[in-house]
């Protein structure tokens, strides 16, 4: 089924074929439509399936169908999780609205940066807004914008946002922009949280779920590699140089340990940086389009990176620390195989995250082989040795929640009473 079959104006179809999109996807092609009958939708597909199209188109379309009016007005609103998110699917519309007969201002906000330049840009008003729900309450506080006419709510990677903690954020908004108006939920996974959302904001959705099987299966190799938690960072070394890997994404489980590890990568000659959320919104955008030019070759990051960045051609990812949950592990690995390129997904495996790595694939449905790397064999068991804290590298449900401390002060306090 090509494009043009989906009610879409020549212009759109003229930038759709200047991006090389030749035929929709799956999720595109049965959320457009729908979407263009002002229908409210639940989208569920695997990152890489072409989410952000199929919400960005119909609501160009709709937005160049509506009479212009003398101000401009946010008809469209878009939230995010991330600012590199924000930046990519502001770019990714603003490509797509290109050849339209009147100018689309797309405002794309996000915390981290001054907020004046962003104050002065919705001025002259805007048209659609993609922001990261902090930013957008204090744009409004300082009335720098109303979403009072926006027609349109869309929760891109909505899980995420609930993750981050965006719950209250998102209270407030919702109660700020009008009753009726069209929802729109894309995201990879939908968590009970979301779910419950999804049922109290959307009237009669249409749901699309889009699995594996039917969209193009991106080609990923999947491996697992055992080694002691203390020879990781000599391992990815070694791996780095001895198989020539042109550009590597490696996660790590704090800000710390992603310094530390891109410290002890540019002593060995490596073109590496760190990549946190503590960075400056500058610096981040400095090493994200260094890495895109091939001027660095490991970005170390947290799981802020996760969503939100689409290297072109990123032939790996390496988990040095596992994730802390099954899905973060989808979106962690579906950095690398994007847009039917193939890649690589390397998981270093130690005998205090073997239980976690098991776990991850028991709810992935996977079965990765171990392996081992020569001259990097791992020599400890599951038992850490007497008195040396477990390396769990942040995995949920090994690291004790406040509630866990709580629990042991008020145990503890009890025996001393007894």
């Amino acid at each position: 089924m090509p494009f043009s079959s989906l009610g879409l104006s020549p212009a759109l179809l003229r930038a759709l074929v200047e991006k090389g999109y030749l035929a929709p996807t799956a999720i595109q092609t049965a959320a457009i439509p729908a979407i263009l009958q002002g229908r409210d939708v639940v989208g569920s597909a695997q990152t890489g399936s072409g989410k952000t199209a199929a919400f960005a188109l119909p609501l160009l379309q709709q937005l160049a169908d509506a009479p212009a009016t003398a101000q401009r007005r946010v008809r469209g609103l878009i939230l995010v999780p991330t600012r590199e998110l924000a930046a990519q699917v502001g770019e990714a519309i603003v490509s797509l609205a290109k050849y339209l007969p009147r100018r689309v201002k797309v405002a794309v906000v996000f915390g981290g940066v001054s907020i004046n330049p962003q104050m002065m840009n919705l001025r002259s008003g805007a048209d659609m807004v993609v922001a990261t729900p902090g930013r957008l309450l204090d744009l409004i506080d300082h009335n720098a914008l109303t979403i009072a006419t926006a027609g349109t709510l869309v929760l891109d990677e909505a899980d995420r946002l609930l993750d981050l903690g965006f719950g209250e954020e998102l209270g407030r908004i919702l109660g700020l922009l009008p009753a009726q108006r069209q929802n729109l939920f894309f995201s990879a996974t939908f968590p009970p949280a979301i779910e419950a959302l999804a049922a109290s904001m959307l009237h009669k959705p249409l749901r699309i779920e889009v699995p594996a099987a039917v969209q193009a299966e991106p080609d990923i190799v999947q491996r697992a590699i055992e080694v002691d938690a203390s020879r990781r960072t000599q391992l990815l070394r070694h791996l780095v140089q001895s198989e020539g890997w042109s550009r590597v994404l490696v996660f790590v489980a704090t800000k710390h340990a992603a310094e530390i590890v891109a410290d002890k990568l540019r002593k060995a000659d490596i073109e590496a940086e760190p990549f946190h959320g503590e960075l400056s919104q500058g610096k981040r955008n400095q090493v994200l389009q260094d890495f895109k030019l091939k001027i660095l070759q490991v970005v170390v990051a947290t799981d802020v990176a996760a969503r939100g960045i689409d290297i072109a051609q990123l032939p790996v990812v390496v988990n040095y620390d596992l994730p802390r949950s099954a899905v973060d592990y989808t979106h962690r690995i579906g950095r690398t195989g994007r847009a039917g390129e193939s890649g690589v997904a390397i998981s270093f495996v130690s005998a205090d995250t073997e239980a976690h790595f098991r776990l991850i694939e028991k709810r992935q449905r996977l079965s990765v082989p171990r392996e081992q790397v020569a001259g990097f064999e791992p020599v400890q068991t599951g038992e850490s040795p007497e008195g040396a804290p477990a390396s769990n590298g942040g995995i949920k449900g090994k690291r004790p929640s406040k509630k866990d401390k709580l629990r042991e002060a008020a145990a503890r306090g009890q025996q001393q009473k007894e």
